[in-house]
């Protein structure tokens, strides 16, 4: 009977202490200083499978995602695509300014934080976009979830 009870405090010992480092990881974690265009283009995406941008390389499965393309006035676009962002939960638009967008999302249970930046290309009629998960290696497909939810709510025929 004793064994049972100290494997199990045991165990429920390790859950505080990988709780206690993900609520660390996710509070200790920084807002990229290197974020926004950089000659009208977005940071590449790190190797780590936790990132998704439209300006990687299209036969890289793992890191590229289709660009958002616009059916209509490019800043009736961003205007619609701040709306969007703007309601969808625990989202925070950090930079709004010209043709780009930085947001930061926060997962709910380990508050952690994800970067997305939108970038418009007004001569493709394009909106590019980044999504790339602070910490960890793995985002287990939330950023390419996430890009692909904002897509769904800006409609096929709406932008």
């Amino acid at each position: 009977m004793r064994k049972p009870m100290i494997f199990l405090g045991g165990i429920l010992a390790g859950l505080f202490f990988v709780v206690l480092f993900l609520v660390g990881c996710s509070i200790f974690s920084r807002s990229p200083q290197n974020l926004g265009p950089l000659d009208g283009k977005l940071l590449p995406c790190p190797e780590s499978p936790n990132c998704v941008c439209s300006l990687e390389e299209q036969n890289d499965a793992v890191h590229f995602i289709e660009p958002i393309v616009i059916n209509e006035d490019p800043d009736e676009a961003l205007v619609r695509l701040e709306q969007v962002i703007r309601d969808m939960p625990r989202a925070k638009i950090i930079t709004l300014e010209n043709d780009y967008m930085h947001v930061e999302f926060t997962s709910r249970v380990f508050r952690f934080v994800d970067d997305v930046e939108f970038l418009l290309d007004r001569k493709a009629s394009l909106i590019h976009v980044r999504s790339a998960s602070r910490a960890g290696h793995s985002d287990l497909g939330v950023n390419r979830n996430r890009v692909e939810s904002i897509r769904a709510r800006l409609t096929p025929d709406a932008i």
